[in-house]
């Protein structure tokens, strides 16, 4: 047998998804999808009000922009490394490493989508007599929030890819086996734990995906359907614009 059907058999294996096993497959697992979890919530919790701020007022993309390239640009590993240092070992310095990993995708998604609202829309709310909260609240939020959930999909596919590193500080997770089998020369288990965060990861792009479909507007996908006729002369619709497509 070649490695990767070494690899699956020892994924379809039952003894090593029975909780008497050294490390078993569904615990690793369900830490990983924990730790995902967490990080990607606090970043959202971070990121997501940051973004509608600024989406909302046009101040501060620039530095936005810059923080978010810069961490971009930090190495993960060597992240982990001084956060265990500096606050000991444990969940905190992968968390906080995987959270400032995710913010700027979840950041961008965020004021990208105000961004792309029709400024002509918001005017039409202002027009009408709609307080900033409730174009922000009525308007600018259901209209942005495909591109918010976009943000949110690529912060986590980074974040369930690079929480593979918590099992660098002992934490656990499907890096485990990475590590574990590495650290052993057995690229079979090393194999079988890639295999896993791969897997992981496409079933959380193929959600992500479905929920970035569900969340866009009806009067967005009536506008969009109208654009596509063929023949159409009119440009597509910009993302927020049902009003002037109501309007004709």
């Amino acid at each position: 047998m070649n490695f990767f059907s070494q690899a699956f058999a020892f994924l379809l294996a039952p003894s090593n998804w029975a909780s008497t096993a050294i490390n078993p497959i569904g615990t690793r697992l369900v830490e990983h999808l924990w730790y995902t979890l967490i990080a990607l919530v606090i970043t959202a919790v971070i990121a997501i009000p940051i973004g509608f701020a600024i989406g909302h007022s046009g101040r501060g993309r620039g530095l936005a922009v810059a923080l978010s390239g810069g961490a971009r640009a930090l190495p993960t590993l060597g992240v982990i490394s001084l956060l265990a240092l500096l606050i000991g070992l444990g969940l905190r310095a992968p968390i906080v490493a995987l959270v400032i990993l995710a913010i700027p995708s979840v950041l961008a998604g965020a004021y990208t989508g105000f961004d792309a609202v029709d400024r002509r829309t918001i005017d039409a709310a202002r027009a009408v007599g709609m307080t900033e909260w409730q174009i922000v609240t009525q308007v600018e939020i259901p209209l942005g929030l495909p591109l918010l959930i976009g943000g949110l999909r690529a912060g986590a596919l980074q974040i369930v890819a690079t929480a593979t590193l918590a099992a660098y500080v002992g934490e656990g997770g499907l890096g485990t086996f990475i590590f574990l089998g590495i650290g052993n020369n057995d690229f079979v288990t090393a194999l079988a734990g890639s295999i896993l965060i791969i897997v992981l990861a496409i079933v959380l792009e193929i959600l992500f995906s479905l929920l970035q479909r569900l969340v866009v507007p009806a009067g967005v996908r009536a506008g969009r359907a109208k654009n596509d006729r063929p023949g159409a002369t009119r440009t597509r619709a910009a993302v927020g614009s049902p009003l002037q497509e109501g309007s004709k």
